[in-house]
């Protein structure tokens, strides 16, 4: 008898185990269903499943899974903690012990045997599951994990990745959007900037250095002048930057909003500067109402990895982040 309560403590810790570890896993993506969805079309891209990338949103949303295969992260918790293939295979080679301490437990019990409350709360928290990546996909992160969250330099943090890579060697993998081909770019090398033709797919350091923590390293911005990214970043005082996916899909409720605030900051005596992917084509300027804002062209990945939106703003203050925005969130 005294064996048997042993085990059947065993097994309730185990199954604690098990279910914070699914409950931190679901938390971490469904509060970030843009990061989850650039994960999913990165399995899918693997897998050959290009077709169905169009509806890796809604798979960010649902899903909660984890796999061996050859992506530089699992995803297993979103951006919170990264996990490398080989950290993935022993996490699970840890938890599959611990499953099968449960599945032993509660073999004999019946697979449906619920009662009403339990239905009930299973229906309720589902409900609450959906709806909070629902809302994160409409706004943003409600926890932010990335390096470029409130409260950070940017600039100081580019220079201190610098510093602490200069002994690294740093290696861009892109896909070529039209022949589907990878190549690997060096940071010197600006041909990857093109977000109209390459996609980012991965980036390798040498030294051990994690990409996450180099990514902030990688922001720059640039138009037909060159690189403006120190220019933009020295920007004294507060500094406005809307950002823009693509100028032929922006919505007209989010450019009259992205209008009203360039003609409030006007008034306040702040700066405003446009970010985009899309490319200028040697233009400089675009109209949001009666202002005229200066463009620069900044890589898909990295505006998606400072704004979990398609468009919103992103507000400095003498260089740090001070505020970050999806655009229907944007109140003058």
């Amino acid at each position: 008898m005294r064996s048997n309560r042993i085990f059947k403590l065993f097994a309730h810790v185990c199954r604690l185990v098990l279910a914070c570890t699914f409950i931190f896993s679901g938390f971490t993506k469904v509060i970030d269903p843009w990061g989850t969805s650039l994960k999913v079309n990165e399995y899918l891209s693997i897998y050959g499943l290009e077709q169905l990338q169009g509806a890796s949103m809604a798979f960010s949303i649902w899903l909660c899974s984890a796999t061996l295969i050859p992506v530089e992260d699992c995803g297993c918790f979103g951006e919170a903690v990264k996990l490398t293939p080989w950290q993935t295979f022993f996490k699970n080679l840890l938890l599959l012990p611990l499953a099968l301490v449960v599945w032993w437990r509660y073999r004999p019990d019946k697979v449906f045997a619920f009662n009403a409350v339990e239905i009930a709360l299973t229906c309720s928290f589902f409900i609450m599951s959906m709806y909070l990546g629902y809302y994160c996909y409409r706004h943003l992160p409600l926890i932010d994990f990335l390096p470029y969250k409130v409260g950070v330099n940017i600039r100081e943090a580019m220079q201190a990745a610098e510093a602490e890579t200069d002994a690294a060697e740093t290696v861009l993998v892109y896909r070529n959007l039209r022949s589907g081909k990878v190549r690997e770019f060096s940071l010197d090398d600006t041909e990857w900037q093109n977000g109209g033709e390459w996609e980012w797919v991965d980036t390798r350091t040498s030294g051990g250095f994690s990409s996450v923590r180099l990514i902030i390293g990688e922001f720059a911005l640039h138009d037909a002048d060159g690189d403006a990214t120190e220019q933009v970043l020295s920007t004294p005082g507060r500094l406005y930057m809307l950002c823009v996916t693509r100028f032929d899909r922006l919505s007209r409720r989010c450019a009259r909003r992205m209008e009203a605030l360039a003609a409030a900051a006007a008034v306040e005596g702040a700066q405003v500067v446009c970010l985009t992917p899309d490319p200028l084509y040697g233009r400089k300027w675009h109209a949001f109402g009666g202002q005229q804002v200066r463009c620069y062209n900044i890589d898909a990945s990295t505006m998606k990895t400072m704004l979990r939106a398609n468009n919103g703003l992103v507000v400095l203050d003498d260089g740090t982040i001070s505020a970050k925005m999806n655009c229907r969130d944007i109140r003058p």
